[in-house]
């Protein structure tokens, strides 16, 4: 059973979203709040698997209420829902951690797709929305959180290089490779050398 908390100023929206979910068996309304404030509280003690959230309500803002929630509680998954299309609020609320953004113009039955996309591990957009930001921040080049050294014995672990190898080919020694290792896997938050040629071949570094 899915649980789903609500924040939303306008009560009579509440009401046709919790009738949406009326004789749903995998989805159950647990809490309703009209301001941000009342919202942490409720999530606090319920603690749901999703969150269904305005952006512009009393007391405290969806975009700040986001941000709380997602830090006490990051595997709950917040949806936005609301009026605002523009690309400030879009990205402010994929930065605070949303998985989510749906129009409130949209038929509801669009919160189910989002709900099921978003528990599933996917991210869902509105097909109203213009995300072509998005994708040019994609395209953007990143600033690396590893030094130069390690992108490049990244590039080599990626290529299926064993440590030994990787000493011979940029000529020092196999215990500042190992070195290399233990500090990639600490700044990229992963585990044991498995996960980092994983992430080496995902992240195309075997190039």
């Amino acid at each position: 059973m899915t649980r789903i908390v609500i924040a939303e100023d306008h009560q009579s929206l509440i009401d046709g979203v919790c009738l949406l979910f009326e004789h749903e068996e995998n989805y159950s309304i647990v809490g309703m709040a009209n301001d941000g404030e009342k919202l942490i509280e409720i999530v606090e003690k319920i603690q749901p698997e999703i969150v269904l959230t305005d952006i512009r309500m009393p007391k405290i803002d969806g975009i700040t209420a986001t941000k709380i929630i997602k830090k006490k509680f990051p595997n709950i998954k917040v949806i936005t829902f609301t009026m605002f299309d523009q690309q400030e609020a879009i990205q402010q609320m994929i930065n605070a951690g949303a998985s989510g953004y749906i129009l409130k113009n949209s038929g509801l039955s669009d919160v189910k797709n989002a709900i099921s996309k978003v528990m599933s591990g996917e991210t869902y957009y509105d097909a109203a929305l213009n995300l072509s930001f998005l994708e040019e921040d994609t395209r953007a080049p990143k600033k690396s959180i590893l030094s130069k050294s390690e992108n490049e014995i990244l590039r080599l672990i990626g290529q299926g290089k064993t440590s030994n190898e990787i000493a011979d080919i940029r000529f020092c020694s196999v215990s500042t490779v190992e070195t290399h290792r233990k500090n990639m896997i600490r700044k990229l938050g992963i585990q044991g050398k498995g996960e980092l040629l994983r992430y080496a071949i995902e992240k195309k570094y075997d190039f």
